[in-house]
């Protein structure tokens, strides 16, 4: 009789244990898809108390893509589960280690998590500048050579962080202390909605999925808005972009999201059909001869004035944008430290970008737009 007792014992564990087991692969395979609907670097699956975020271009031609467990503190995570890095949310300590991110927690007001950063003084934001004057945020020294003693002694509950490739010992120094690091891509995407779409990468972290998505709708709205108005121009403008440096001019490929925007902005840009990674080098030569009817000259390099464009070549001014004084750049708006503003700020709102394309292009269009990046060349003034 006992032996019968103890195999129904066994038997009733034995099933309960399956039962739980199933319950745990049901879980794994019923997450839920978060839409994303322009960025192509990453996907995020939510499976009530915990989500998967899976980082597919960490940087250019990257041959790994990496998944990060985001948890909240009781969280059953099924064994099966596999992961690079596991982050328990919402985070209440942050690094990170581009301006670029510095925006999406400001939309999701989350600033104050910020905890660290290498090169504060390339911070534009007004709200930011206010908590680093305070000194609640720490200087971590340069991204190629982050100071590991600092950043540990903040014990952050994450870093996002960046890499241009597969060697980034500093961060594998980072991780063996405990401390996960978290790769963010958004700059290897293409289009600017692309780019701007990675906020519901950061939303994950903070359990503001939807408050990511409300934001990001919101600029995908306005640019979609802006570039239906664009259409309704009568006249096509030839524009270049970039600038010299060291007899070479580096202009955006025809694929770039710096191209993107002037096709929204319904212009031609002058390089269209090119395709390729970063940027073309193309001598001043070429550039002349092929492009000098130019109607606009955009994003002129750290250029602020006509000034500086002439000392550094007389031969700017036989270009028909420099003669009719339609060169602009965004170099004249920076933060109270010198931060390029558009540098910070732009990925995350391409629909301003586009505005102020539009209004310089089609200045009819939008004759009251307050440009909050582009701005025209002054004639005169030193570099800020």
């Amino acid at each position: 009789m006992k032996k019968i007792h103890s195999l129904l014992i066994l038997l009733i564990f034995t099933a309960c244990k399956n039962s739980e087991e199933q319950s745990e692969k049901r879980q794994l395979s019923q997450g839920k898809q978060v839409e994303i609907s322009h960025a192509t670097g990453f996907e995020i699956e939510t499976f009530g108390n915990y989500s998967i975020i899976e980082v597919k271009s960490p940087w250019p031609n990257a041959e790994e893509s990496f998944k990060y467990l985001l948890a909240e503190e009781d969280a059953a995570i099924p064994e099966e589960i596999e992961y690079d890095q596991k982050v328990e949310i919402p985070v209440e300590k942050v690094v990170v280690t581009s301006t670029t991110h510095i925006p999406a927690l400001e939309a999701l007001e989350e600033e104050k998590t910020l905890k660290g950063f290498p090169g504060l003084d390339f911070i534009s934001s007004v709200r930011m500048r206010e908590l680093i004057n305070d000194r609640a945020v720490k200087e971590l020294g340069k991204n190629e050579n982050l100071n590991t003693e600092i950043l540990i002694d903040l014990e952050p509950d994450v870093v996002i962080g960046f890499s241009i490739d597969a060697n980034n010992k500093t961060f594998e120094t980072i991780q063996k202390t405990g401390i996960p690091v978290v790769y963010n891509g958004d700059w290897t995407e293409e289009t600017p909605l692309g780019k701007a779409e990675w906020i519901k990468f950061f939303g994950a972290f903070y359990n503001k999925s939807e408050e990511s998505k409300i934001i990001f709708d919101q600029i995908s709205a306005g640019y979609a808005e802006a570039k239906e108005l664009a259409k309704t121009a009568e006249k096509q403008p030839k524009v270049i972009a970039g600038s010299m440096y060291k007899d070479q001019w580096y202009m955006p490929y025809g694929n770039s999201w710096q191209a993107t925007f002037i096709e929204d902005a319904n212009a031609q840009y002058a390089y269209a059909e090119s395709d390729g990674n970063g940027s073309m080098s193309l001598s001043f030569e070429s550039v002349l001869a092929d492009h000098q009817d130019a109607d606009f000259w955009i994003s002129a390099g750290q250029f602020t004035s006509y000034e500086q464009l002439f000392s550094a070549s007389e031969h700017y001014r036989q270009f028909k944008a420099v003669q009719d004084k339609n060169v602009y750049s965004v170099s004249l708006v920076k933060g109270e430290t010198g931060g390029v503003v558009y540098f910070e700020l732009g990925p995350q709102r391409p629909d301003l970008v586009l505005k102020d394309l539009i209004s310089i292009f089609h200045p009819d269009l939008l004759p009251e737009h307050e440009r909050t990046f582009y701005k025209a060349l002054a004639e005169s003034g030193s570099q800020q």
